[in-house]
């Protein structure tokens, strides 16, 4: 076939024309990032993260989208792989021009993307229970920090339970190191002798749990009441709790109280050895109220799935997703600096009633639940606090961090020492 110069430029002119009238429709939309694990050794906890985003998407979408645009999810895999997550995030922010990202869940992967997301200026809304010692200004901590969960589970073992002997087993990253580390002087500060304290971490992905268990058996054999507090993340839970229950380790002689443990977690799991063990969370499916029923239901119906579950890390991103719509409707703009100004003051209602805010140092104010193992996967709950508990970004238990604060409204600091009266470095 033969073309001539003018049917050439014919072509290329319709292709500009078509070309510009795609980045025309691609601009009529406001991009979400999306940045969870979808493959590896995560993929158990993060996938229906994953999806809760593209429900709530739906939804917002079927209400009229936000600032008169629909919101188009992009989704990436960073695949359980820590460098990755900061590739996936470079391109979310710089190729894909996302508005807002809902991702991570290992500190490893949020300590991954927080040069990218400072150096763009785009925001981060992490939805997972942490270790805390952390207030950045991009970004935003919808899950747990240690005085919204393991401070309190604690509390609970020695006052309910009367736990004199302690395991600490955990996954071997910064979020149960540093968890574990305050929990360590929480204990000493309580009176618990070293001695009274045992300290394991295992690799991502462990399989092999026999002779751990079996320590963790010696280790509960001296006449004092012991736990296991766990800070076990992803698929290595599985393994854990079923060599818990081939050596007939029950939560009446060692009680287990995990903090990454939840529904969906369990659904892989045959619960009948696990009856009675426990978990720290700020929201169970099990609770009951009209918001959480509602979402329940959406939330299968959405999925096509009866058997689909709800845990806590949805919940954090269906209050993130809220206060940030709240936010963009409010700056009427998604331009990050006038969103990440609005967000702190913003409000939103959790699922078990109650309203959550955004504060000045980006965590958000939660309730606390301890739940007990069923047999259906699900959680009894056994202890909750009176009302909401606000997070606190830097703990009181270690020595380097009791007077720091976080407050990005007025000091405009993420770590501000009250006795030096100086920004630490993270402020700008």
């Amino acid at each position: 076939m033969m073309f001539t110069r003018r049917t050439m430029l014919g072509t290329l002119v319709a292709g500009t024309t078509m070309l510009g009238a795609l980045g025309a429709s691609a601009q009529e939309t406001i991009k979400v990032g999306i940045l969870h694990s979808l493959s590896g050794t995560m993929a158990i906890s993060e996938t229906t993260l994953k999806d809760v985003m593209l429900m709530l998407i739906d939804e917002q979408n079927k209400k009229g989208g936000l600032l008169g645009k629909k919101l188009e999810a992009v989704v990436v895999d960073p695949a359980s792989n820590w460098p990755l997550f900061a590739e996936k995030a470079r391109e979310l922010i710089s190729t894909n021009k996302v508005s807002a990202v809902f991702g991570c869940w290992t500190s490893v992967s949020r300590k991954s993307v927080l040069p990218v997301f400072k150096e763009l200026n785009s925001i981060l809304f992490y939805p997972v229970q942490y270790e805390g010692e952390e207030s950045e200004r991009n970004v935003f901590y919808t899950g747990a920090a240690p005085n919204q969960q393991a401070i309190p589970a604690v509390d609970y073992l020695m006052k309910e339970e009367k736990v004199q002997r302690w395991v600490l087993a955990g996954t071997d990253y910064v979020y149960p190191r540093t968890t574990n580390k305050i929990l360590e002087a929480y204990l000493k500060a309580k009176g618990v002798p070293e001695s009274d304290i045992m300290i394991n971490y295992t690799p991502f992905g462990h399989s092999d749990w026999q002779t751990i268990v079996s320590d963790i058996k010696k280790f509960g054999s001296a006449g004092k009441k012991t736990a296991v507090v766990s800070t076990i993340n992803g698929d290595a839970n599985v393994p854990f709790y079923k060599e818990l229950g081939n050596q007939g380790v029950k939560a009446t002689d060692i009680p287990v109280v995990a903090f990454s443990v939840g529904e969906e977690e369990l659904a892989g799991v045959d619960t009948k050895p696990l009856l009675g063990h426990l978990a720290a969370w700020n929201y169970f499916q099990s609770i009951d109220t009209p918001a959480n029923k509602e979402f329940i239901a959406k939330w299968k119906a959405f999925t096509k799935n009866d058997k689909r579950v709800t845990n806590d890390p949805m919940e954090a991103h269906v209050i993130g997703f809220n206060m940030w719509v709240k936010a963009v409707e409010k700056a009427g703009t998604t331009d990050p600096d006038k969103v990440i100004a609005t967000l702190p003051g913003t409000e939103a209602p959790n699922l078990t009633g109650g309203i959550s805010k955004m504060l000045p140092n980006h965590h958000i104010t939660k309730p606390v639940f301890i739940g007990e193992i069923k047999g259906d996967g699900q959680f009894d709950v056994v202890w909750k606090t009176d009302g909401l508990v606000p997070g606190d970004a830097w703990s009181k238990e270690l020595e380097g961090s009791r007077d720091l604060v976080a407050d990005w409204v007025t000091l405009k600091c993420g770590n501000y020492n009250t006795k030096t009266k100086k920004c630490g470095g993270q402020g700008s």
